[in-house]
């Protein structure tokens, strides 16, 4: 019960990424709320949390709806007495129409998906980024984190995917710039390959469509838990040297190392700047990837470098 006390939000937590980290935020302690559009499923998290002896609020919010997002913020504030110790910006609506268009170039697709993809998951972000800092500024600390991935750094699923994961990246790059000051500090936080329910639906079942490329089922397949990325989170958000990462964008395979975080059956986390990692998804390369040792590493400036468009 190491977060007893402290008042979390995290948005878009009715199922995947996001209840996995309700899960493990309540179970620190923390008193959590949680948002997400459908009622029913929302309420199955808020039952889950409650089964483990967590403390969770439900509240139906639309992301892409901004008095619904004032007023979950006015109503913490007035609830909580002002305190907002953390916000995960997890919220996310494009899942569906992403794997309905793989394999199509972006002037094939309906332009209507930059909305669908990026109004909930980038637009929505900083508008509970904006109403969240006020109450954390006032209290002199804080935290801010947006789930993004990889697909801010290179080329994944589609355009509107990339530039909205990169946009969620600079966000809290210059948010933290204008935070720091204040002792409110914010990050954007990487999961891997993370085995969800659409996940499971759309990549690993057996009849899954074959624009689904082998090596991304095989990737998703030795995919995160729901709750690693949870469990990160909660060791970032106790972590007394939080103030040196504010800025930074941290792979979730970077934080369980720093934080000695496990999946709970056992397994191996990918390490996806591993050279390991980084040979086995060369097909060439492959047979190299078992003799190379697991600590070796490529720096991370490197993987910034290779993809610097300067």
């Amino acid at each position: 019960m190491s977060m007893c006390g402290w008042v979390c939000l995290v948005t878009g937590a009715s199922r995947g990424v996001g209840k996995g980290i309700a899960l493990q935020l309540s179970g620190a302690g923390a008193t959590v709320y949680i948002t997400g559009r459908q009622e029913e499923a929302l309420n199955r998290t808020a039952a889950e949390v409650k089964e483990r002896g967590g403390a969770c609020v439900p509240v139906i919010c639309d992301s892409t709806k901004d008095k619904d997002i004032e007023d979950l913020i006015e109503r913490i504030r007035r609830e909580q007495k002002g305190r907002l110790d953390l916000l995960v910006n997890n919220a996310y609506a494009g899942v569906q129409d992403i794997f309905d268009n793989l394999g199509k170039k972006f002037w094939e697709i309906d332009p209507s998906i930059w909305d669908s993809i990026n109004n909930t998951g980038l637009r929505g972000h900083y508008f509970f980024s904006v109403y969240a800092s006020r109450l954390m500024v006032a209290q002199g600390r804080g935290l801010i984190i947006n789930i993004s991935s990889i697909g801010g750094l290179q080329y994944l699923f589609n355009v509107a995917y990339g530039v909205g994961k990169a946009a969620c990246d600079r966000m809290a790059a210059d948010m933290a710039m204008e935070l720091r000051s204040r002792g409110v500090a914010s990050v954007s936080v990487w999961p891997g390959a993370v085995q969800t329910e659409m996940v499971n639906k759309l990549i690993l079942a057996e009849n899954v469509s074959p624009a689904v490329e082998p090596t991304t089922k095989r990737l998703f397949a030795q995919g995160e838990s729901l709750e690693l990325a949870g469990k990160c989170i909660v060791g970032l958000a106790k972590d007394k040297d939080l103030m040196a990462l504010t800025g930074r964008t941290l792979m979730t395979c970077d934080l369980a190392r720093r934080y000695g975080v496990k999946e709970d059956d056992g397994r191996s986390i990918v390490d996806y700047s591993s050279v390991r990692f980084m040979l086995s998804q060369v097909p060439a390369l492959a047979w190299l990837a078992p003799y190379v040792p697991a600590f070796l590493r490529v720096p991370h400036f490197v993987l910034a470098l290779a993809s610097s468009r300067i």
